[in-house]
């Protein structure tokens, strides 16, 4: 019997790379064409499920797909799709449905495969730093072969340096097209390259390449939030590995390693911090329960699944199971947990693997939970970062406000919504946070990785003993409020608040905070990403009219003026031949001087932020 899912998008289960390039690649020229039509038609059609774990969906009259997962729940290999057309398995039907269906993970190497290097550490391209970054290229010519050398070890291998070289091709080619113009076959080609990197034991590149294929498909989904930023982000990890491996750079980073979970040697003490809704493209939505351990670390209990933003909201109240412990996400979230025999996957997410024991314990005060750290950089997973403010002004959607250390003043920043989605509550408590002048709070939340002066909070709490004005929390929330579950009402501040003036008439302070020069590189990086290489040539066509460049300079960032001049130059360069048609491609040099644009861009940003959260 065949039923299908509640839920309107494709539920289909994660495809291995090499099984979705396969199938891309026996597609006729025709066929090809058509492709990215057939994947976006798949997004209202219903998939169904069987009680042998198949799943069904119906392409047309005569053309049903049926995949068939391994134990994994994985698609890995050719024969699990199959289709009842007549072309099968060089049909348009299956190619679709395998090309919609999520980009499994880089699991351990199969038999055969090669072993893993030594994991990689958790510094990426911002490790570089921006003066070293400028030595990636000249602000004229190419990229030199051993630039952002930093450690030494065996040499990659010819047949390394040949993957790497092809991905390096297949990753330069989705940034001249730009995200918006890459389809399912380009995306086909970046899987096809991953899966060559996999081979010759580049586990590091074929990490970042299926980062970048997930960070382009959502880009294209009109229910993902758009994160320019982390579509820059991804390709600069693989464009960055990729060429210092094709320059035969021996680094033993570069290589990387198959992540696995791990078991940590005693139990673990966890603190509930907060949760935080989540919203993920293909439909998928859920709730994340942020816990600290002892030793300072990050820990989450993640509980994603199809249903989008509704199920986000929902699963804020909803059970949680880790093996035989049962509890919910908002108790848990204000509570204590203690873990013997846990199991730790390589982002700090708690697995329910057999063996695990959980037991209540109790709570602790947020102020003496939440560990101080600074925000990671460009590239790195943040950590939520603490702070105290003081509200300025309302600012449309978010909240001015003045960060505090003690009672002394420190720079204007932003609160911004963490999520806009009106099914969760973000927007209208920042609202209800806005409208109140003079009133101090504690922010539990994430420095925006594209502005530093701006933070979205995911919890707020009062602040005690300094006798200025703040919440007063029912005793239940234990002194802080998940801005993306509870509500803000009026007993929780204090009687006659001030309503916030509008930022012009703030005395003696900012509207709001300074946008720095640094934003123009910024914007032509994010540009050449979305709108591709044709976008990316306007500064050169139009002569920097607005004064980008100029602004950059002025700000002290003289190479950046540089970087921002020679990008769009290369960008509008194409050489031609005697009939002015083009001869030839310089694919390479674009995509060199885009990365060393986008490398200095992320470690000055990084040392702004550093300077700004540490200072």
């Amino acid at each position: 019997m065949t039923r299908p899912r509640p839920d309107t998008a494709p539920a289909l289960p994660p495809v291995a790379p090499e099984v979705v390039a396969a199938a891309v690649e026996s597609l006729t020229t025709r066929l090809r064409g058509r492709l990215d039509a057939a994947v976006a038609a798949l997004a209202a059609t219903p998939v169904g499920t069987a009680d042998d774990g198949t799943y069904g969906i119906q392409c047309g009259v005569d053309a049903r797909v049926t995949l068939t997962p391994g134990p994994s729940g994985t698609i890995t290999t050719p024969d699990q799709a199959r289709c009842t057309c007549l072309l099968s398995p060089r049909c348009l039907h299956r190619t679709a449905v395998l090309a919609a269906a999520p980009v499994a993970e880089a699991g351990p190497p199969a038999a055969g495969e090669p072993a893993a290097a030594p994991a990689r550490s958790a510094d990426r391209a911002t490790a570089t730093g921006p003066a070293s970054s400028t030595a990636l290229t000249s602000s004229t010519g190419p990229a030199p072969s051993t630039a952002l050398t930093s450690s030494t070890g065996p040499a990659p291998s010819a047949g390394q340096v040949r993957a790497a070289a092809d991905l390096w091709t297949a990753g330069a080619t989705v940034l001249a097209a730009g995200v918006t113009a890459v389809g399912a076959v380009q995306r086909a080609e970046v899987l096809r390259a991953a899966h060559t990197a996999r081979l010759a034991g580049l586990h590091r590149a074929e990490e970042a390449a299926l980062d970048v294929v997930r960070r382009v498909r959502a880009a294209h989904d009109p229910d993902s939030p758009r994160r320019t930023g982390e579509v820059v982000a991804a390709l600069r990890e693989l464009l960055l590995v990729t060429h210092r491996l094709r320059a035969a750079d021996p680094d033993p980073e570069l290589i990387g390693g198959v992540r696995h979970p791990h078991r940590p040697d005693r139990p673990l003490r966890l603190y509930g911090v907060c949760r935080e809704p989540v919203v993920e493209p293909g439909g998928r939505g859920g709730v994340v329960t942020r816990l600290v351990g002892d030793d300072g670390r990050w820990y989450a209990l993640r509980d994603v699944r199809p249903g989008g933003a509704g199920r986000a909201r929902r699963a804020g109240t909803a059970h949680v199971a880790l093996r035989s412990f049962l509890s919910d996400h908002e108790r848990l979230s204000r509570a204590g947990l203690v873990v013997t025999g846990a199991v730790v996957a390589p982002d700090g997410s708690l697995l329910a693997e057999p063996g695990v024991r959980a037991t209540f314990a109790a709570g602790r005060p947020w102020t003496d939970v939440v560990p101080a750290t600074a925000p990671a950089g460009p590239g790195q997973a943040p950590s939520p970062t603490v702070c105290t403010v003081e509200i300025l002004a309302a600012d449309g959607e978010g909240v001015l406000v003045r960060a505090l250390t003690g009672d002394t003043p420190g720079p204007v920043l932003r609160l911004a919504p963490a999520h806009r989605h009106p099914a969760l509550a973000h927007t209208a408590n920042l609202r209800r946070l806005g409208a109140c002048s003079g009133l101090r709070v504690r922010v539990l939340g994430r420095v925006d990785p594209e502005r530093a002066t701006t933070l979205r909070p995911l919890a707020v709490g009062p602040v005690s003993g300094s006798g200025a004005p703040t919440l007063a929390l029912p005793e239940e929330w234990r002194g802080r409020a998940d801005l993306g579950y509870d509500r803000l009402r009026d007993d929780h501040f204090p009687s006659g608040a001030a309503p916030c003036p509008p930022p012009s008439l703030l005395p003696g302070t900012a509207a709001r905070p300074a946008d720095p020069p640094l934003r123009h590189l910024r914007d032509l990086v994010e540009l050449a990403v979305t709108g591709g290489r044709r976008a990316a040539a306007e500064p050169a066509r139009t002569g920097d009219r607005d004064g980008r460049a100029a602004a950059l300079r002025r700000g002290g960032f003289a190479t950046g003026a540089d970087l921002f001049a020679a990008l769009g130059a290369v960008a509008a360069r194409r050489s031609r031949d005697a009939f002015g048609r083009l001869a030839g491609d310089d694919q390479d040099h674009y995509a060199a001087q885009w990365l060393a644009t986008a490398v200095y861009l992320a470690g000055t940003e990084a040392a702004l932020g550093r300077a700004l959260w540490q200072g």
